[in-house]
This record gives C-alpha cells, structure tokens and sequence, in this order.
C-alpha cells in the first residue's frame, strides 16, 4: 500500500529540482557578472570617452539634467540619505523577493517574466563588456558622488574607501545601460500585473519612476542610460510573453496583459465579458 507521503514525493522531488534549476540560473547570472566586471576592470581610458560620448548626445537633445539635479539634492540631507538608502537597497532587494513571489504564487506569470528579467541582463552585461561607461561621479566636471557624500549615514564606502578597494563590489564602469532603471521597470510591470485596480497598476509604476529618478541625481547614471534600460527591458518582456503565450485553445489570459486581475489567471478562471 502506497502512503499519500510516499505518492506526493515525486511531486516534491521534482518541485525541488525545480528550484534548484531556477537558482543555479541565478548563480550563473551573478558569475558572468562578476567575470564581466573582471574583464572590463582596466577599460577606464574607453569607458570615459564613451561617457562624453553620451554626455554630447544629451547636450544635443536637451537632456542633460544630471548635473543640476545633482547639485541640487546631494547639499540637501533629508534628500540625498533617502535617495543613497534607495540606490543602495531596493535594486538588490526588491527584485530578488518579487521574483521569489512570483515562483511560490504565479506560476504562470514568473516564467515570461523570468525569462525576460536573464534575457535583459544578460544583454546588459553584453553592453558592459563591449560599451564600457562611466557613470556622472566618475568624470569630474563637477558631479558629486551622492553615495559618498552621506557615507556617514549607510554602510557604503566613501570615495577614498572605494579607490582603495571598497568598491570592488560593484563594476564602475557599468552605466549602459542601467538595469538600476531596468530591473525597477521589470517590478513595476510585474506589480501593475497582479495589481486588481486601475490606480494601483498606475501607483506601480512609480516605483521605476523613483528609481530613475534616484540613479540621475545621485550621479551613478546618465538619462540616455536610463532610457536603454526601459528599453531593453521592455523589449524583453515583450518578446518572452509572446513565447510563453499559452496556445490559441488555452482558456489563459495572455500572462502580459495587464488589463486582467492575474489571480483569475493563476486559479483557471476566464473573464467572460472581455
């Protein structure tokens, strides 16, 4: 006689080898950044033409904001603490426990949108390593490192700790694009998905415009670096809906449309009035 433990293992061991497969993605994610960080390490001649580069571009098109909104907030410390704790935090918070959420409770919206969130990085890692760019508060010209300026108040390095070695952490020349922007503009659509009002799919979105906001001023990215993060991103997401688009027969809603409640996809129900 088979017991319902000895009959739900083979459910369990499979869920396991599940999950294990989806952290080894991680892992390998985390690798190739960390070998990309190596590789690109002494390209600090090309990553600061590539900066003026865009910085030139951004003069043409009047979107050079970063060094007045600098300016403005960094003196500011109600301003510029909450704006280092941002920069410093959410993007390594935040994104890992939504994705952690979307695998234990939609399932059928963690697989597009995990698909799309390694795809992006990946092609942003590509980025690094072939357009190497130094972010505002590494090319003079009067950028302050807002992150250094209140060191005092978190636990990051000031700017004399990271030359020595405290920012080795992290891979400076990493500015384009910024998936600071685009892993917030992946939440943000991940948030408007589950959300079940039209004011809170909108609120959603806030928070990618705060974190877009919070990279530009505190000098870590430049707009245009911004906007090629959305872009990627929303370019991801697009392309892995359509491939994990269930077939034309499934009663699923497709996982991207973010006009339908996403727990009446997740539980099989339709919306017979759409």
């Amino acid at each position: 006689m088979v017991t319902a433990t000895q009959a739900d293992r083979p459910a369990t061991t499979r869920s396991r080898a599940a999950a294990l497969r989806e952290l080894a993605l991680v892992v390998g994610l985390y690798v190739a950044y960390s070998a990309t960080r190596l590789a690109v390490g002494g390209q600090w001649g090309a990553a600061r033409e590539h900066a003026d580069q865009l910085l030139r571009v951004e003069r043409d098109l009047h979107l050079d904001v970063e060094l007045w909104l600098n300016t403005i907030v960094t003196p500011v410390t109600w301003l510029a603490v909450p704006s280092s704790y941002w920069y410093a935090t959410m993007h390594f918070v935040v994104t890992p426990a939504v994705l952690v959420l979307l695998y234990r409770k939609h399932p059928v919206l963690y697989r597009p949108a995990r698909t799309a969130l390694m795809a992006a990085t990946l092609v942003a890692l590509l980025g690094y390593y072939f357009f190497p760019t130094a972010p505002p508060r590494l090319v003079g010209g009067g950028y302050v490192d807002t992150l250094s300026a209140t060191s005092q108040y978190g636990w990051w390095p000031s700017a004399a700790e990271a030359a020595a070695g405290g920012g080795s952490v992290t891979n400076q020349v990493a500015a384009m694009p910024s998936m600071h922007v685009g892993w917030a503009l992946w939440v943000s659509i991940v948030l408007a998905a589950l959300a079940r009002r039209w004011w809170l799919k909108v609120l959603a979105f806030g928070y990618v415009a705060t974190t877009t906001s919070v990279v530009v001023l505190t000098a870590n990215h430049w707009v245009l670096d911004a906007v090629a993060g959305v872009v990627l991103v929303g370019a991801c997401w697009v392309v892995a809906s359509r491939a994990h688009r269930p077939p034309p027969a499934s009663t699923q809603a497709p996982v991207h449309d973010l006009r339908r409640p996403l727990d009446e996809v997740d539980d099989g129900r339709t919306l017979a009035a759409s």
